[in-house]
């Protein structure tokens, strides 16, 4: 039964409700002065309280999605080789062959009527990186026109999108719903028919790569900024220009998304933050990201760009509350002042609101109209 199951999550609750009503009834035969008995009642109480935490933690993260299985959970399972492509005899290695996604499976979009043609279709997918050695699933959000006989040989606008960590691909469907809102965007005029890659921000859980490219370990960067968009380009019809590309993401996901526009705009030319940070995390989840190099941790402060590197041709969005959780203005403030020509930064605000799903439902539709209209598809 998977981590996520309807039945684990039942059977849990049945546990902890068993127990809590075992512990009631034997109580009085507990409260006994002997030794036997306080051990009766400490063990009763800390299997109880284990029980209704672990129902607890069940049920928020299958409302939450953090973690999609118990591999996931645990830090098992085989997330796919790492594979470094060296020279041969001083020359440059061949370049790898790309590999499509993988189909898993298609399913209709939330709240829509009607088939492809009209809502358009997402399909869940597996993204095998050819230079990185690194896989995940992900999401793809085609677009009703993508159906649409009038539109078979139109090559479309996309963009990457990736939720924080350690949430799942799936939370950017179930908690912010993009298909449906890009749906109502493009039913309204104000946004193109654009493919939307859904994913968590880590292609090697449960580390928290802060999509970086490790020394020694995952090369999380050249997985996004080079596998994901040669994939989904081989697999699907997208734009081959960079001006039909952008990135997405809130949280953990909207660090990255700058952070990969400033280091590689001839990719992502376009990206946008919702409540995003400007300074790779380093915690227990992360681990070592920079193997002690002070260079490698300066490069990934995106103050630090700004300030010490030429900017890059790029527009970014940096989207959040004005007050609530998060602290999130003084520092979106101190990095649009430090932005310079040729790179502009626009904002978006909501007046209230903390670090959550709320708050970035609120700044979703605004977000995507303004990627909407930075983004150009080749004819």
């Amino acid at each position: 039964m998977g981590l996520t199951s309807t039945t684990v999550l039942v059977i849990a609750i049945s546990v902890a409700l068993l127990l809590l009503a075992a512990t009631v009834v034997w109580w009085p035969r507990l409260a006994r002065p002997s030794w036997q008995a306080v051990l009766g009642r400490i063990g009763a109480l800390l299997t109880t309280q284990i029980a209704v935490l672990c129902a607890i933690g069940l049920a928020a993260n299958n409302y939450f999605a953090f973690y999609s299985s118990w591999d996931d959970l645990l830090g098992t399972g085989d997330p796919g080789p790492v594979s470094v492509q060296a020279a041969v005899d001083g020359r440059p290695a061949a370049a790898p062959p790309v590999v499509k996604a993988h189909l898993l499976g298609k399913e209709p979009v939330q709240g829509g009527t009607g088939g492809p043609e009209q809502t358009g279709e997402i399909h869940a997918v597996r993204i095998t990186g050819s230079h990185s050695g690194l896989s995940t699933d992900a999401y793809v959000y085609l677009p009703p026109q993508y159906f649409q006989p009038a539109h078979a040989q139109k090559h479309f606008p996309a963009a990457v999108v990736m939720t924080g960590f350690p949430g799942d691909a799936k939370n950017l469907i179930t908690r912010l719903n993009y298909p449906s809102a890009a749906l109502q965007l493009m039913q309204a005029g104000k946004m193109q028919p654009t493919v939307l890659v859904l994913m968590r921000p880590s292609p090697a859980m449960p580390a928290d790569t802060e999509c970086e490219d490790i020394p020694g370990g995952a090369q999380s960067e050249t997985y996004f900024t080079k596998d994901v968009p040669k994939v989904i380009s081989a697999s699907y019809r997208v734009s081959a220009a960079a001006a039909g590309w952008g990135v997405v993401g809130n949280s953990t996901g909207g660090y990255c998304a700058v952070k990969m526009a400033m280091r590689h705009p001839e990719v992502f030319p376009t990206a946008v933050a919702l409540s995003g940070y400007y300074k790779a995390a380093e915690d227990a989840t992360t681990g070592d990201l920079f193997k002690g190099s002070q260079q490698r941790r300066n490069e990934a402060d995106l103050m630090w760009r700004l300030n010490n590197l030429p900017q890059p041709k790029i527009s970014v969005l940096l989207a959040g509350p004005q007050a609530g959780d998060g602290g999130y203005k003084p520092g979106t403030e101190a990095f649009q002042k430090a932005v310079k020509a040729p790179m502009t930064a626009n904002t978006a605000w909501v007046p209230q609101g903390g670090h959550n799903f709320r708050t970035w439902s609120q700044l979703l539709p605004p977000s995507l109209e303004w990627l909407s209209q930075h983004l150009t598809a080749a004819a």
